[in-house]
């Protein structure tokens, strides 16, 4: 290496979550959680933890609903490219409305996979994407209703390749 040059240590992931850290709700859960969610056992081990957690973040107990849908595969090849979707059923009305949404994988280097932000003017909560897992586990969905409510599902998926090498 020359002299006077350094490498940046400094991730996409990194720069997002921290920018996303200093929003409202549940985007404090960004840094504020990573440590603690760590590597939790999969199944209801990881599941209890990811409730605790984020209750300890935003002070509101999140609670399965059938509300919340997410749909994954429970077995997908190839980490680095499974299909999710994600839906929670709301009117999205100014009174009655999704805030956001955040997808966690507890034994993922990064333990938030991706988070979306809605407005009433949103027309609804719903976003297919694809995400990454490092190994099987327990994927969670955690959605804040605008009236702080916290709204928790979850999806068992094993991949045979870790996505986050």
């Amino acid at each position: 290496m020359a002299a006077g040059s350094r490498t940046s240590s400094l991730t996409r992931r990194g720069v997002l979550a921290a920018a996303w850290s200093r929003g409202a709700g549940l985007a404090g859960v960004v840094l504020a959680g990573a440590a603690p969610a760590g590597r939790g056992q999969a199944g209801d081990d990881t599941i209890d933890a990811a409730v605790n957690w984020v209750e300890r973040v935003t002070g509101q107990v999140p609670t399965r609903s059938e509300r919340v849908h997410l749909t994954m595969p429970a077995h997908f090849p190839n980490g680095y490219t499974v299909p999710m979707t994600v839906a929670v059923e709301s009117p999205m009305t100014p009174d009655d409305y999704v805030r956001a949404i955040r997808i966690f994988a507890p034994k993922n280097p990064i333990v938030e996979v991706v988070g979306f932000r809605f407005t009433p003017d949103s027309g609804r909560a719903r976003v297919a994407t694809r995400i990454r897992l490092s190994e099987p586990q327990d994927v969670i969905a955690v959605a804040e209703l605008g009236d702080g409510t916290v709204l928790l599902a979850s999806s068992p998926v094993a991949v045979d390749v870790n996505g986050c090498t």
